[in-house]
């Protein structure tokens, strides 16, 4: 049935797209150059990998099924990498991005240039570093207009602003991690958030700069908002003003306003907001929210909406965000988000007939700590039914793509937790231990897929924003408590789901998500929470190739970095 269902997928999926080409795709070429570079915020000097001598980086800003070719120049300390965040990559995995997934690093004193192939993509995406913490201070947004002759399903802004949500760090981020890692506790906490690398004004610096949005009376913006933040969701607001979502994760959604958003680490959404208050200056606020026990800093940074010729106004008193734990807040705003029946819009082909059925635990776990530099007996590590995911030292695409996969990874990823137990109860004195492994689940082209994903009180508990890598999936459904399989699924919405690449798995609760696997590589998927992904909160999606070439991995260029020691 699934295999049936793909076939009318594909063949929607090329009718959309030969419409967009019948456009002139453009073929850009960007040159990224990555070094360290002094910061000076909260009244102290840091250095940080950055692009191009930027905090954000440069954006990219092209059209609907354009070509991209950045040529990365690595002249730092350290190898890193560059993911294009939500971008598919269809049929080209080795430019997806992911260190010792698709690729290793890219060494100092070298030069890589990655191939962005856009599809259906439409609205606000981001690229960012994916080597340890390096995304802290490698990121940017990447702006995907409209086709040439092709409109909004919403009334066209005047201007557009891109908002990008941070965490500060007074520090080196992969400094900050390997750290962590080698003592085994958690790393410590940022020491501020940023808009767009300001700081705002409440954190008692009287240098650090404060984000200003610049607009006309009686305007409309599109700001395209990125949390780019390392461990936390964010709320964003602007006080006195009404927010409209139309697109998240580079798809259109069914419109709603409300007065705040909530945006997971990973995720994007298109909001328009309309200058239409008295002139005046007015704050734009963010500030995290958490349901587990381990709290981020409960800070609010600032930016200004500022319309032109005002002056003054500003009352702190008068921002209103939800509170730090307000979890209803965060699930009301999830729930509205729906598919939109736009001619803009991929045709909407929510997988019915599953062939593949994978449902996974997430937690926090212990297991013995051995190095000279622990601090306590045990370390924490994070799993996904029960393994934490290990880093081979060569890419899992190379050595799957060679069949030559001893030693690198097996393909015995669980498809079900190895124990079930009561995952959202009391689980004092429960086995925190987990086992290590490099373990990857295989999908036969074009199987219909759906996965459960578990949130457990096991460690810290509380929600997790989870990525998956080569796709964007329909969210199904989600609920609180344990998933039922018997009656959840008759909650699910196979009407109007949103199409989405990082999903938000609520706390003490699940998450499903469906997709077919129409994408031959290897695609990793991962917790946004940097913490939780360095722990091993990850897992690989394999597809394998279909029957023909257009359904096949595309061969690997000659210029893949060369991992260490071959």
């Amino acid at each position: 049935m699934g295999l049936q269902q793909d076939t009318v997928t594909w063949f929607l999926g090329v009718l959309f797209l030969s419409t967009l080409f019948l456009c002139s795709a453009e073929v850009h070429h960007y040159e990224f150059f990555v070094r360290e570079s002094n910061f000076t915020k909260l009244c102290n000097t840091t250095t940080l990998l950055v692009v191009n001598d930027s905090y954000p980086g440069p954006e990219i800003r092209v059209r609907r099924g354009d070509t991209v070719f950045v040529n990365v120049h690595n002249q730092g300390n350290y190898g890193f990498t560059i993911h294009w965040h939500g971008v598919k990559q269809p049929r080209n995995p080795w430019f997806d991005g992911p260190e010792f997934i698709t690729q290793c690093p890219i060494q100092p004193g070298t030069n890589f240039t990655y191939e962005v192939i856009l599809s259906d993509e439409i609205g606000t995406l981001w690229w960012h570093a994916h080597s340890d913490w390096t995304r802290g201070s490698v990121q940017g947004a990447f702006i995907i207009l409209p086709a040439e002759n092709e409109t909004y399903p919403f009334p066209t802004p005047d201007a557009d602003q891109t908002i990008i949500l941070q965490s500060w760090y007074n520090g080196d981020y992969k400094q900050i991690i390997d750290q962590a890692l080698a003592t085994g506790i958690p790393p410590r906490q940022p020491d501020a958030y940023a808009i767009n690398g300001n700081l705002g004004d409440t954190y008692g610096c009287t240098n650090d700069t404060i984000f200003r949005m610049q607009v006309d009376y009686e305007k409309m913006y599109l700001l395209r908002i990125i949390n780019a933040a390392m461990n936390e969701q964010q709320f964003f607001a602007i006080t006195n003003h009404t927010l409209t979502v139309v697109a998240q994760d580079a798809s259109y959604v069914e419109r709603f306003t409300s007065d705040y958003l909530l945006i997971s680490p990973g995720q994007t959404m298109d909001v328009l907001v309309s200058a239409n208050q008295n002139v005046g200056q007015y704050y734009m606020a963010t500030r995290p929210f958490s349901d587990a026990s381990a709290m981020p800093p409960d800070n609010i940074t600032t930016g200004i909406f500022q319309y032109t010729n005002s002056d003054g106004g500003l009352n702190a008193s008068l921002i209103t965000l939800p509170a730090r734990d307000d979890t209803n807040a965060t699930n009301s705003f999830i729930s509205r988000i729906r598919n939109t029946n736009v001619t803009q819009n991929p045709p909407l082909n929510v997988p019915t007939g599953i062939d593949r059925r994978v449902f996974i635990t997430i937690a926090t776990n212990t297991v013995p700590c051995n190095t000279s530099q622990c601090l306590l007996p045990n370390r924490f590590v994070a799993s996904l039914n029960n393994v934490s995911f290990v880093f081979p030292r060569i890419d899992i695409l190379q050595a799957y793509y060679n069949s030559s996969t001893g030693g690198v990874f097996t393909e015995d990823f669980p498809l079900n937790p190895p124990v079930f137990y009561d995952f959202t109860g009391n689980l004092t004195g429960f086995n925190t231990r987990a086992e290590l492994g490099t373990r990857a689940v295989v999908l036969n082209y074009g199987e219909a897929v759906e996965i459960v994903l578990q949130a457990t009180q096991l460690g810290g508990g509380g929600s997790h924003p989870i990525h998956l890598h080569g796709f964007s999936f329909y969210r199904v459904g989600s609920g609180s408590g344990n998933f039922n399989k018997e009656t959840d699924p008759s909650t699910y919405n196979l009407v109007d789901p949103p199409l989405i690449n990082t999903i938000h798995v609520p706390g003490k609760g699940w998450a499903a998500l469906r997709f077919f696997a129409n994408n031959p590589g290897v695609w990793f998927m991962h917790c946004h929470f940097e913490r939780h992904s360095s722990w091993g909160m990850d897992t690989v999606f394999i597809v394998r190739n279909g029957t023909t070439t257009e359904t096949s991995i595309r061969p690997p260029p000659s210029t893949m970095p060369r991992c260490p020691g071959t």
